[in-house]
């Protein structure tokens, strides 16, 4: 089964509706057609302002995975040049 995509939008009408408007998030959830789980993490993202993707929080978490992805292929990259220096450095013997 693939992962359901829901836009930022729709996400912060759902939040919307139990920040704003009162509703239930076990009502607004199963009204909406998505799992209640799945609404509280919206919901806690929107607390925190990570919800908006174009709020300052936003923008400075995807800052920071983009930093972490790239700074995981340099390790990855680092290893691998280590890895043939090594292997170089015994051939040459």
């Amino acid at each position: 089964m693939s992962k359901r995509k829901f836009t930022n939008e729709f996400k912060q009408e759902a939040v919307q509706l139990v920040l704003e408007q009162g509703l239930k998030a076990s009502e607004a959830a199963r009204d909406l057609g998505i799992k209640e789980t799945t609404l509280y993490n919206w919901i806690s993202k929107a607390k925190q302002g990570l919800l908006d993707p174009g709020s300052p929080k936003s923008l400075e978490h995807e800052e920071v995975k983009r930093l972490r992805r790239e700074n995981a292929v340099l390790k990855r990259e680092r290893e691998i040049l280590k890895k043939a220096t090594a292997f170089f450095a015994k051939i040459s013997e």
